[in-house]
């Protein structure tokens, strides 16, 4: 007795390769929703990390000017410009200079006498609030600065959105 084998066509139903794309999509979405989130993540991540270090740049350069000089110069000192008399970096000829922190367009600015102004902080950034104060305890003098730095936002994206405030008190080391 012969038996006849029967030969079957091995290949995909159709609700086979239905199902397979079901999950095929619902994969690559979710690989997708994932990659977005990484990449706005990192979006924020960058706008932070500039204003923090624009932030530090900026106290650090205000600090270090602080500390060297010798005084407020109160004629032209506000609560948004802070001038000061040091001996660093002369004019020659010059026994003492003025050196000056203000806001210019958006950005924390320092001017020297008889120099164009040179911002301190980057394009990527705007300061929102710039206020000193000058704090007196017993003979020494201090700078109170308030600054507040955020990212340049003109979309008003919220991934781009990042903001510090800070508050430094820094000393006259000449005294």
């Amino acid at each position: 007795m012969r038996i006849k084998l029967q030969q079957h066509n091995r290949g995909f139903t159709l609700i086979e390769l239905l199902v397979y794309a079901a999950l095929l999509v619902l994969i690559v979405a979710a690989v997708t929703t994932l990659l977005f989130g990484v990449l706005k993540s990192h979006v924020k991540a960058r706008a932070v990390r500039d204003v923090i270090h624009n932030t530090i740049l900026a106290t650090d350069a205000v600090s270090l000017e602080i500390k060297e000089a010798t005084s407020v110069y109160d004629s032209t000192t506000s609560s948004s410009q802070l001038s000061l008399e040091t001996t660093k970096n002369l004019p020659v000829g010059e026994t003492s200079t003025y050196v000056d922190f203000f806001i210019c367009e958006s950005r924390l600015c320092i001017k020297r006498e008889s120099q164009s102004p040179i911002a301190l902080t980057s394009d990527s950034v705007e300061i929102r609030s710039l206020v000193f104060q000058k704090v007196v305890t017993g003979s020494i003098p201090s700078i109170v600065m308030n600054l507040r730095i955020g990212s340049v936002n003109p979309e008003n994206r919220s991934d781009l959105e990042a903001e510090i405030e800070t508050t430094s008190v820094i000393s006259f080391r000449a005294y």
